[in-house]
């Protein structure tokens, strides 16, 4: 028996892209079905992340005229992490295997069969990866490497090249569910769960139609939130950096008691005026590391809810 499929679509104001992406995936979907791939009871899940656009209206409209489609509507905009979430508990109740993917049309459709072959194979996790960046900009490219870096130098443990473009079975997404934590960094947490995994290399293409939802601003909010939410080396590098200022101020006090005794005098204004600087920034700096994770300790202890499903639309 073939595993019933669910294509979980996060959707924040898309509605310029969704005919096309309907269009591919339930072409895909047929394809897959035809040749013993996934079952007939597979279906494409969009989510709909409080859209300010037609994006709900459009879903709906599919769904009366698609047997594919399904949708789930948040009750207002949570962002992509918890709107892929939402879809992921969701589409855990009917399905299998669960495929999460942007619906911009970047990522490249025509590899899913490859992600239901490594879980047949044994996979509980197949991780959708890029091949290349030849099509970012110089920008994109490198910023995108020292992301990656970064994370890796924080402790994170994350797959590189790799975004929400990915395959869970039921056991993962229900083990998955286990994880509570409201501050949601799924590329950090996901690798958390174990079992056995695979990847699957892909050529990522550019946006269908539409703007990016991801802008500079919005990335680097988003790489704070990837490393406060999976590690606390930040915290652990501000008190070895204070340990190296304590040991570095004695040996400048040895410095100062010896000359002074010496009887060398310096005019030390200049000297003085870069260090209250630069140890005044340092301060503020460590303070407001430390306020980030306080910050999410505090969001943590109120057990909100990551998402509240307002409407379900799924045959």
């Amino acid at each position: 028996m073939e595993p019933i499929l669910y294509i979980v679509v996060p959707c924040y104001n898309e509605e310029e892209v969704l005919a096309e992406t309907t269009k591919r995936l339930t072409a895909k979907l047929n394809a897959m079905i035809k040749g013993n791939v996934v079952s007939s009871e597979s279906r494409i899940m969009y989510v709909n992340d409080g859209s300010k656009d037609r994006t709900w209206e459009i879903i709906n409209d599919f769904y009366k005229s698609n047997e594919f489609v399904t949708g789930v509507n948040l009750s207002r905009n949570r962002g992509h992490q918890n709107a892929l979430l939402a879809g992921l508990m969701t589409a855990k109740e009917y399905a299998d295997i669960v495929i999460s993917m942007d619906a911009d049309l970047q990522d490249d459709i025509e590899v899913l069969d490859k992600f239901v072959e490594e879980y047949k194979n044994g996979s509980e996790i197949v991780y959708g990866v890029r091949s290349s960046r030849k099509k970012d900009t110089f920008f994109k490219k490198h910023t995108a490497l020292a992301f990656y870096k970064i994370m890796e130098k924080m402790g994170v443990e994350i797959v590189y090249n790799h975004a929400d473009y990915r395959l869970m079975s039921k056991r993962a997404i229900e083990e998955l569910a286990g994880y509570k934590e409201v501050n949601l960094f799924l590329r950090g947490i996901i690798p958390m769960i174990g079992f056995k995994t695979s990847t699957v290399e892909y050529e990522r293409d550019k946006r269908f139609a539409g703007e990016s939802k991801y802008p500079l601003k919005k990335m680097i909010a988003f790489a704070i939130d990837g490393i406060t939410s999976c590690s606390i080396k930040p915290i652990r590098l501000i008190t070895t950096f204070g340990f190296l200022i304590f040991l570095i101020s004695m040996l400048l006090l040895i410095y100062v008691v010896i000359g002074y005794f010496l009887g060398n005098t310096v005019a030390g204004w200049p000297t003085l005026m870069v260090l209250m600087c630069f140890f005044g920034g340092f301060q503020i700096m460590s303070i407001g590391v430390v306020g980030e994770y306080v910050g999410k300790i505090y969001m943590e202890t109120k057990e909100r809810p990551r998402f509240i499903i307002a409407d379900k639309i799924v045959k």
